[in-house]
């Protein structure tokens, strides 16, 4: 598949049978990270009532995903992927009003995303579409002792991985 403007591809929630499809499109989109598990994420999103994962199909193919939830006050997108040879045509800014049309449905005020530094490519491509830098600190805190080392160690690894590319 090459990058076409004509393409049309029909976004909707997603089925059982596509997580695995899903799951593959975000790794070969570099957006899975060892301390998270996207299965568990899906799964998460789609029962909690208060996220869903939409996908963009042409045929049979899955070419685009996006999660996205809410907190009651704001949406958040999550994993928003367009596969590599679908990329330039207008599929990200599709799903991208999808996310925004699921949070409006919602009477949510607001959506908030996240963008790794490593992954700063992207910037522009948010800002194309109004979203702007916030120029707040993003922390968090894992509940979990025994997994907060797990994925501290995780992000180091990581960290060094991209330090040596």
């Amino acid at each position: 598949m090459t990058a076409d403007t004509s393409l049309d591809p029909v976004i909707e929630p997603i089925a059982d049978a596509d997580v695995s499809a899903v799951v593959d499109l975000w790794g070969r989109c570099g957006l899975i990270r060892p301390w998270n598990d996207p299965i568990e994420d899906i799964r998460l999103a789609r029962e909690s009532g208060h996220g869903a994962v939409l996908v963009a199909r042409l045929g049979a193919a899955i070419v685009g995903a996006v999660m996205i939830g809410h907190d009651g006050h704001r949406g958040a997108v999550y994993y928003l992927a367009v596969a590599p040879d679908a990329r330039r045509c207008g599929l990200g800014r599709r799903l991208v009003a999808s996310a925004e049309d699921w949070c409006r449905t919602r009477g949510l005020p607001k959506i908030n995303l996240l963008v790794r530094k490593e992954n700063a490519g992207v910037l522009a491509f948010y800002e194309a579409l109004g979203f702007a830098d916030t120029r707040s600190v993003s922390l968090y805190k894992a509940l979990d002792p025994v997994k907060a080392r797990e994925e501290a160690e995780q992000k180091a690894a990581w960290a060094a991985s991209i330090a040596a590319r």
